[in-house]
């Protein structure tokens, strides 16, 4: 199985849980998850920098070298490409070794032409036509032209470029999602959605779900319950021991150097 046929496999669609770090990777993993994917907030978090304005560059390109030899495959979180040039993108996603990649078209808050998106993809998928590219559409995201027509417009525009895959994070409504995966002729992604399982994302013709941020906002989230209920008395939340976690890392890095 590629990761490609992930996209196609199962009666749900296939759940990308999304790192920002080698642990968070390891734990998916061991989790059972078949592929693993980066986080550009999670990441650019992590080394105290806001998401967004390409800060998660050198980040994410070393997660996704610390993540080769995981038995998974990796999708990288690459925003906008780093650039504004599409051979230079194309240059960048070639040296990743990713299995795929996510490429949205917005750079800074602002929704970029989508000639020039397509531009990126297209490039891309000549230098590296094996990498699953998952084009993501920003239009519900940032709340500017979030409209299906307009939405749909980008997405054609970018199947035709050579997109394996639609991404339209921010898309909640079940009529819209419906809409999108009727007329998207590639799998369409959206982020997970509240109230809305993956059986019923199924229906609505969904192929694969992405977590993006959330575990590493619930993470942090979870730190701070610890350090409270330490202080205040209370119940704190379940924790993987530690024991288990060494052994995962002494697993990693024994695995690195042979």
């Amino acid at each position: 199985m590629t990761f490609s046929d992930l996209h196609r496999a199962g009666e749900v669609p296939f759940l990308l849980p999304n790192a920002w770090d080698v642990p968070s990777a390891l734990a998916f993993a061991d989790a059972g998850f078949p592929a693993v994917g980066t986080t550009s907030f999670g990441v650019a978090a992590a080394s105290g920098r806001p998401d967004g304005s390409r800060a998660s560059r050198e980040a994410t390109a070393a997660l996704v070298r610390a993540l080769a030899g995981l038995p998974v495959f990796v999708s990288a979180d690459v925003e906008d490409g780093y650039d504004d040039d599409p051979e230079r993108v194309a240059a960048h996603v070639a040296g990743l070794g990713a299995d795929g990649v996510n490429i949205e078209d917005s750079t800074d808050g602002r929704l970029i032409d989508p000639a020039a998106q397509a531009a990126k993809i297209a490039a891309v998928k000549r230098r590296s036509p094996g990498v699953f590219v998952n084009a993501r559409v920003d239009t519900y995201w940032l709340g500017q032209d979030a409209d299906l027509p307009t939405t749909l417009a980008r997405a054609g525009q970018y199947v035709r470029a050579g997109a394996d895959g639609i991404f339209v994070p921010g898309a909640s409504s079940p009529d819209d999602i419906a809409a999108l995966a009727a007329a998207v002729p590639v799998p369409l992604n959206v982020l997970a959605v509240p109230d809305l399982p993956l059986t019923e994302l199924a229906r609505l013709g969904v192929r694969r779900v992405s977590t993006g941020s959330l575990p590493y906002r619930a993470a942090v989230d979870a730190a701070v319950q610890v350090a409270i209920g330490v202080r205040d008395g209370q119940p704190v939340p379940a924790a993987t021991p530690y024991p288990v976690m060494q052994k995962r890392l002494s697993d990693y890095d024994a695995a690195r150097r042979n």
